[in-house]
C-alpha cells in the first residue's frame, strides 16, 4: 500500500470484516491511486469510506510501523475515543467512547466486540494478543448489532492478519533497546493464484522496568512473548476464496508492580520507584507457581470461506475455534507482607458460526445471515495469606507493632506469636473462590441499503437474538486458626458448585442516512441501539436480617443503550478529514464494583450518558510530507440522579474528557536508492479516575507523551535501519490505581511504562 493510501485509511477507515479476494485486492492496488477514492467493505460491500454512515477509524500495518505501535494498548494514541489499558496480557482494558470493557468474570458479557479475522474473541482473558504482521487494525465506534453483534455494545475493534498472496517473499527484523530489550520477527509468503501459504512470527524479550527488591523474585513489568501465525489461502476459482489461519500467541512476563504507599514499603512516597514484592512462601503450592508473573497461552483456528455465487451476490462464512489457559500470580497489598497473596487461572474456550449472503445492484444493497457463538470458561481465584500478618495489617490487632516497616521488614510477621504468647509463632491460610460461565447465542440478523437517487442513502436492519446463560459458583473458605472464622467475607460452599440458567432475548435495529452533498463531501446521520447482555452473577450475598453469608442468584437487568450520531466527511485535494458529534443514553448501566474483602460484584448504577465530538484531519503539501492530527471531547457519565445513589455524578473508568494527537510522517528520497523517514508524534490525555465512585487519590491528571521513530532506507527498501522511542521525555504517571489492595483500605498504584528507546534493522527479499 502506498504512503498516501495508508494514511487516508487511518482517517477515513476501511473494512471491519474479512475481505473477498477482489476487495483485497482493490484495497492492496486500486486504493491510493486517487487520494480521495478508499475502498472499504464496512457494510458488506465495497464503497469509498467517505460514503460510509458509520465513525470508524484505521491502522494499516504499514502504518502501523510507520509510527512505532507493536502493541494493541498503543494503539490509544492515535484513535480518537478509544483507549487500551494494559494491566496485563491477561486483564486487557478497553475503552471507546469513555465506556470500559475490562471484566474478568466468567459471567460477565463484554462491551466492546474484538474481532480477529472476522472471529468474536472478545471474552477479556483471552482477547489480548500480539499485532504483527498485521493487514490492518480497525476500530468502529457506536452500536453496530447488524455488523459485528450483541457485544458491539458501544463498539468494535477489529484486527485483520495479512493473508497469503502469490509469489515468493521474505522479512526479516531484529532489534534491541533499553531494558535489555530485544526482538526478532518476520514473515515467509509462498505460492500461486491457486495456492499460498504464509508464516510469521514475533519474539519479545525486556527486563521490568521496576526494580523488585525481594529476593528470588523477577523486577516487575517484564516481557516476555512469542506469537505465531500460519495461514492457507485458496483460490481454486476467480469466484472463491477460502482462508485458514493458525495463531499461537504465548507470555510469561514477570509481576505487576501493585504498589501500595500505605503499608510503609519502599514505595510509600514514592510510586515509581523500587518495590519489594516477596509473593506468598506458600506460592508454588497454593497460588500454582513460586514466582510473581503470568503464564498464558492462546490458540487459535479461523476458516472463512467466499463465494460470488451469481451477478451481484455472495455468500461467506466465518468460523473459528479459540482456546486459552492463563496463571497470573500477584502481589495484591503492593509490599513486603504474605498478606494479600492472589493468583487467578483462567481459562476456556469458545466457537462460533457465521453465515450470511449479501446483494448489491444499483439502487438496492442488503446483507442477510444468521450466526451462532458458544463460550465455556472460568476464573479461579486462591488466595494465600499469614492469619497473624493478615489480622495486623487489615485491622492493627496488636497497637504499635505495625505492618510493614520502611526498611521493608514485616513486624506485622510476629503477630501470630505475640496473639498466642509463643505457642503458634506462624499459621498459613489458604482459600480459593472461581466462576464459571456456559454462555450460547443464536441470532439472526439483515439490513438493507436504498439508493432512491445517486446523492442519497438510507439503510435499516436489525438482529433478533436469543441467548442462554449459565452461571456457577464454588468457594472454599476454611476458618482460620487462631481467628476462628474464614479470613475473607465469602460464602463457603465447601467446593461445591452453586448454579444459575437464564435466558433472554433481544431485538437490536441500527437506521443510518449519507446525503452526498458534492463529490468532496458527505453528510450522514446513524440511530443505533446497543446491549450488553445480563449478568447472571452466582456469587457470595448478605442476608439483611442476619449478616450471615450465602451463596445466591445476583442477577443484573441487560444494559442497553440509544446511540444518536452524525457529521460530515471531506476529501478534497490535499486535505481530507471527518467530525462527528455523538449522544448516547444508557439504561441499567453496570458497574463493577469490588467489596470489602475482594469481592467483585456487577451492579446497576442507573442511568448514565455520553455526549461527545470526534475529529480526524489530515493534510499532504508535499509528496514525501504528511500531518495529522485528531481529537475527542467527551461528558459522559452516570447521570446525577437522586436514585442512582453514591454512584450518581462519577464519570466513567478510564474516560478522559480530552483526548488528541497529532504529528508528521516524512518519506523523503535522498538518492534513487536511499531515502530518510522520521515520524514524531505528540498525544495528550486529560484526567482519567481509575474507579467508580470517583475519588482524587484513584486518578490520573492530565498526560501529555512524545514518540518518534526514524531511520534510513537502502535499495529502494530493501533493507532499513529504524531508531525509535515511546515516552521520550520519560513522563511519569499512573497506568492504574485502586486494585485489589483498595477492598482491603490498601489501595495500589501500578506505574506506567517510563521512556523506552531502541534500535531495529529489518531486511525484505
Amino acid at each position: 500500500m502506498k504512503l498516501s493510501a495508508a494514511f487516508s485509511a487511518l482517517v477515513a477507515g476501511s473494512s471491519l470484516i474479512a475481505l473477498t479476494s477482489a476487495a483485497q485486492a482493490a484495497e492492496a492496488d486500486g486504493i491510493g491511486e486517487s487520494e480521495n477514492a478508499i475502498i472499504v467493505t464496512t457494510q458488506r460491500y465495497e464503497q469509498r469510506a467517505q460514503d460510509v454512515p458509520v465513525t470508524l477509524s484505521a491502522l494499516s500495518g504499514e502504518r502501523m510501523e510507520e509510527i512505532g505501535v507493536s502493541e494493541l494498548d498503543e494503539l490509544s494514541a492515535y484513535v480518537p475515543g478509544l483507549n487500551i489499558q494494559e494491566q496485563s496480557a491477561n486483564n486487557p482494558g478497553i475503552v471507546i467512547r469513555g465506556i470500559t470493557s475490562d471484566s474478568g468474570s466468567a459471567q460477565a458479557a463484554a462491551r466492546v466486540t474484538l474481532y480477529y479475522n472476522g472471529v468474536d474473541i472478545s471474552r477479556s482473558r483471552g482477547a489480548y494478543q500480539g499485532i504483527y504482521d498485521m493487514e490492518r487494525i480497525e476500530v468502529v465506534k457506536g452500536p453496530q448489532a447488524t455488523l459485528f453483534g450483541t457485544a458491539s455494545t458501544v463498539g468494535a475493534i477489529s484486527m485483520v492478519s495479512a493473508k497469503p498472496k502469490s509469489g515468493l517473499s521474505a522479512e526479516i527484523s531484529g532489534g534491541y533497546g533499553n531494558y535489555n530489550y530485544y526482538e526478532a520477527g518476520g514473515f515467509m509468503n509462498a505460492g500461486n493464484d491457486v495456492i499460498a501459504g504464509r508464516v510469521a512470527f514475533k519474539y519479545k524479550n525486556r527486563d521490568g522496568y521496576v526494580k523488585n527488591l525481594a529476593p528470588e523474585q523477577d523486577d516487575l513489568y517484564g516481557i516476555n512473548t512469542l506469537g505465531v501465525r500460519g495461514s492457507l489461502r485458496f483460490t481454486p476459482t476467480p469466484d472463491i476464496t477460502a482462508d485458514l489461519v493458525f495463531t499461537y500467541d504465548r507470555q510469561r512476563n514477570s509481576g505487576t508492580p501493585f504498589l501500595s504507599r500505605s503499608l510503609g514499603s519502599t514505595a510509600v512516597n514514592d510510586v515509581y520507584g523500587d518495590a519489594y514484592l516477596g509473593g506468598s512462601p506458600n506460592s508454588q503450592e497454593v497460588l500454582g507457581k513460586d514466582k510473581l508473573g503470568l503464564d498464558r497461552d492462546v490458540y487459535d483456528v479461523n476458516f472463512t470461506f467466499n463465494w460470488d455465487f451469481a451477478e451481484g451476490w455472495s455468500f461467506t462464512t466465518v468460523n473459528g475455534y479459540r482456546n486459552f489457559d492463563s496463571l497470573e500470580v500477584f502481589d495484591a497489598d503492593g509490599s513486603a507482607a504474605s498478606y494479600l497473596e492472589f493468583a487467578e487461572q483462567a481459562d476456556g474456550w469458545q466457537f462460533s458460526h457465521e453465515g450470511r449472503f449479501a446483494y448489491a445492484d444499483d439502487q438496492w444493497r442488503a446483507h442477510f445471515g444468521w450466526n451462532y457463538m458458544i463460550e465455556d470458561t472460568r476464573q479461579y481465584v486462591p488466595f494465600s495469606s499469614e492469619v497473624g500478618t493478615y489480622l495486623q495489617c487489615t485491622a492493627n490487632i496488636i497497637p504499635g507493632l505495625g505492618c510493614v516497616a520502611p526498611d521493608n521488614s514485616v513486624p506485622a510477621a510476629l503477630a501470630t506469636g505475640l496473639a498466642t504468647g509463643g505457642l503458634i509463632e506462624s499459621a498459613p491460610y489458604a482459600s480459593w473462590f472461581q466462576n464459571e460461565g456456559r454462555n450460547q447465542s443464536w441470532s439472526m440478523f439483515g439490513e438493507a441499503t436504498w439508493i432512491p437517487t445517486p446523492t442519497l442513502e438510507l439503510n435499516a436492519g436489525a438482529r433478533v437474538l436469543i441467548e442462554k446463560r449459565r452461571s456457577g459458583y464454588s468457594t472454599y473458605q476454611p476458618v482460620a486458626p487462631i481467628y476462628g472464622q474464614p479470613l475473607l467475607p465469602y460464602a463457603n460452599t465447601d467446593g461445591e458448585v452453586v448454579y444459575a440458567d437464564r435466558s433472554y432475548a433481544a431485538f437490536l435495529p441500527r437506521f443510518n442516512a449519507l446525503l452526498r452533498v458534492t463529490d468532496e463531501v458527505n453528510l450522514y446521520a446513524t440511530i443505533s441501539k446497543g446491549r450488553r447482555s445480563p449478568s447472571v452473577q452466582v456469587t457470595t450475598l448478605t442476608d439483611a436480617d442476619t449478616g450471615a453469608r450465602y451463596a445466591g442468584t445476583n442477577e443484573v437487568g441487560n444494559e442497553t443503550v440509544w446511540n444518536y450520531e452524525g457529521g460530515v466527511k471531506v476529501a478534497s485535494g490535499i486535505f481530507s478529514g471527518s467530525i462527528g458529534v455523538y449522544y448516547q443514553q444508557y439504561s441499567d448501566f453496570q458497574v463493577t464494583v469490588i467489596e470489602a474483602g475482594g469481592n467483585a460484584r456487577t451492579i446497576s448504577a442507573g442511568s448514565a450518558s455520553n455526549l461527545g465530538v470526534e475529529a480526524e484531519v489530515e493534510v499532504s503539501p508535499t509528496s514525501w510530507l504528511r500531518a495529522y492530527a485528531n481529537g475527542g471531547w467527551i461528558d459522559g457519565g452516570i447521570d446525577n440522579d437522586p436514585e442512582n445513589g453514591n454512584l450518581a455524578g462519577s464519570r466513567f473508568r478510564l474516560q478522559p474528557e480530552w483526548q488528541a494527537s497529532a504529528g508528521l510522517i516524512i518519506d523523503a528520497p535522498v538518492t534513487e536508492t536511499v531515502g530518510l523517514f522520521l515520524s514524531p508524534s505528540v498525544t495528550y490525555r486529560s484526567k482519567i479516575y481509575f474507579e467508580t465512585p470517583n475519588t482524587e487519590a484513584i486518578s490520573q491528571p492530565g498526560v501529555t507523551l512524545a514518540n518518534v521513530r526514524g531511520g534510513v532506507t537502502f535499495a529502494n527498501g530493501q533493507y532499513e535501519i529504524a531508531g525509535w522511542a515511546r515516552n521520550l521525555f520519560d513522563e511519569k504517571y499512573l497506568l492504574d490505581a485502586g486494585n485489589t489492595g483498595g477492598a482491603f483500605g490498601h489501595p495500589t498504584f501500578i506505574p506506567a511504562e517510563p521512556r523506552t528507546y531502541g534500535v531495529t534493522v529489518k531486511a525484505r527479499f
